[in-house]
């Protein structure tokens, strides 16, 4: 691991534990050279997994892209960081198990939307209003209604 402030590739672990319930290793580190220490995660990648979009186009799975969506969603509400990216690795570690490396994007949004809805009423509404792209206010409404249950 290259240093960020000095880019010399000898550092050393000073610390590691596990964050997000275990998806991901956290670990502070020390450059050899400029002594700056830094913090990096380390988590398993999903190269393989192929994302099939409403208009059947195809990409990889980009962890990202689904973070800065939720964050986007999440913008200037009470939910942290570190609620943003458990959500994220609960939603990587649904699509890990499942059995086949392709994923409808449907599937990731509503996984997304059910994690929402659990952290923040607001984000919640912003991310289906983009995601389900409703074109009018009483489609708004009935996703307002839906969430509270009524």
């Amino acid at each position: 691991m290259n240093c960020p402030y000095c880019q010399h590739p000898d550092t050393r672990v000073t610390e590691s534990r596990e964050a997000q319930n275990g998806a991901v290793i956290r670990r502070r580190r020390e450059c050899m050279k400029c002594d700056q220490r830094f913090t990096t995660y380390e988590q398993p990648a999903i190269l393989d997994m192929v994302v099939v979009k409403k208009d059947g186009a195809r990409q990889s799975f980009d962890r990202q892209k689904l973070r800065q969506g939720i964050q986007v969603a999440c913008w200037k509400r009470p939910v942290g960081a570190e609620q943003i990216d458990a959500l994220v690795a609960k939603v990587e570690q649904a699509l890990i198990s499942r059995p086949t490396r392709e994923v409808a994007s449907a599937f990731i949004g509503e996984m997304v939307m059910n994690g929402l809805k659990e952290l923040d009423g607001v984000a919640y509404i912003r991310f289906a209003s983009v995601y389900r792209a409703f074109h009018d206010a009483d489609e708004f409404e009935q996703a307002v209604k839906q969430y509270h249950g009524s």
